[in-house]
């Protein structure tokens, strides 16, 4: 298992942090942003695979913003994948 931390840009979250497994998500911890929404979507990732992320993730949008936590998870799996 490898913990991998991310820090997000253009977003209310500060830190994100991956327990992976290969490909695997294993857990996600996110630091800042709107708790229970975040905690939600951490609940959700557990088990994934980093493909399935990317698809539902990459492009989302918050508001007028160019980004969202979701697309910041996408784009942190992206940086993880560069690591392995």
């Amino acid at each position: 298992m490898e913990t991998f931390v991310y820090k997000p840009k253009g977003v209310c979250s500060r830190e994100m942090r991956f327990e992976m497994d290969g490909d695997i998500i294993q857990n996600v911890t996110i630091v800042g942003g709107c708790a229970g929404n975040l905690l939600g979507i951490s609940r959700i990732l557990r088990g994934k695979h980093i493909d399935e992320v990317l698809d539902s993730f990459e492009g989302v949008r918050c508001g007028g913003k160019q980004t969202s936590c979701p697309d910041q998870i996408a784009k942190a799996l992206k940086e993880y994948r560069k690591t392995v």
